[in-house]
């Protein structure tokens, strides 16, 4: 399977009957899974459909989703409210007794509030049950193209992170064989400063020095932290060849990766190993930041 990134957009739309509707969903990342739906009034009953299509096909990131209906062949009713009618030329016949002035149009009239009514047309139920059904649909077939745009930008995302694990992987090949973190090479500079320090003529306890001597050498070994690298590598290359809903996993590998470049620069005992254990984390962090996009 494919990663998957979560960002995306897509648009979809359609007629019903006479009803016409447009989706347009989007989606940014998140640390779960996070639904925002915008429905036009009286529609909420496609909300639990949608969100279980969406629930799906969708495992992690914020989606917004906003549905547009608009009804279109549909003749409205015109009807005139006969009683406010009569009461108002009641009273502009009441007024015109009183003040003299140009007879009221037929347009003003009409105009007054409440004389007229405009309703849309009544419904028909098996159309507004066929337009649900469309709209439901239209969702799925927007969510599927979504789904194309976020898997479009996990593959780009898959080669980008690659090429950091192949950075991390010469990196820790590199500390590997460097010379300087062998257990020889350590006790070598050790005894070097023990020897340094007994020529300086102070009094010093040969023993004791020996004895820390060793422990500085068991601190100074990185043996297990390249063992831990690459054990954590390889569950990222797994991850990466399995695809699909790996970012939390990957994330949390990163941490550990991220843990043990620093041990490893906190242990090193030479420049070149401390550079190799900078640049360990450097190439970590680049490669945790691209993870933070994957579903």
């Amino acid at each position: 399977m494919s990663l998957a990134s979560m960002t995306g957009f897509a648009r979809a739309q359609g007629v019903a009957a006479t009803y016409a509707w447009t989706w347009e969903i989007k989606s940014v990342n998140g640390k779960g899974l996070d639904i925002r739906l915008r429905l036009p009034q009286g529609w909420d009953s496609v909300e639990s459909a949608v969100r279980a299509a969406a629930a799906q096909r969708v495992t992690r990131g914020n989606v917004s989703a906003t549905l547009e209906v608009r009804r279109e062949g549909a003749v409205p009713t015109v009807r005139v409210n006969a009683p406010v009618l009569d009461a108002v030329l009641a009273a502009i016949r009441e007024i015109s007794k009183r003040v003299e002035a140009e007879p009221p149009t037929l347009d003003g009239i009409l105009g007054l509030k409440g004389v007229m009514d405009i309703a849309d047309a009544e419904e028909n139920a098996e159309a507004r049950a066929a337009a649900e059904v469309a709209v439901v649909k239209g969702f799925e077939q927007a969510l599927a193209s979504l789904v194309k745009e976020r898997e479009r930008e996990g593959a780009a995302l898959g080669r980008i992170l690659s090429g950091h694990m192949e950075a991390i992987v010469k990196l820790a090949a590199a500390a590997e064989s460097n010379p300087a973190r062998k257990p020889e090479a350590i006790r070598a500079r050790l005894a070097e400063q023990v020897n340094a320090l007994l020529a300086t003529g102070e009094r010093f306890d040969a023993d004791r020095l020996h004895q820390e001597a060793v422990l500085l050498a068991a601190k100074a070994d990185v043996r297990e932290e390249l063992d831990r690298l690459t054990a954590h590598i390889e569950a990222a290359r797994a991850l990466l060849r399995e695809g699909k809903s790996v970012g939390r996993r990957l994330d949390f590998l990163a941490q550990e990766l991220n843990r043990e470049a620093n041990t490893l620069c906190a242990k090193a005992n030479d420049v070149s190993l401390t550079a190799i254990g900078l640049g360990l984390k450097a190439a970590v962090d680049q490669f945790r930041e691209q993870v933070q996009n994957l579903e």
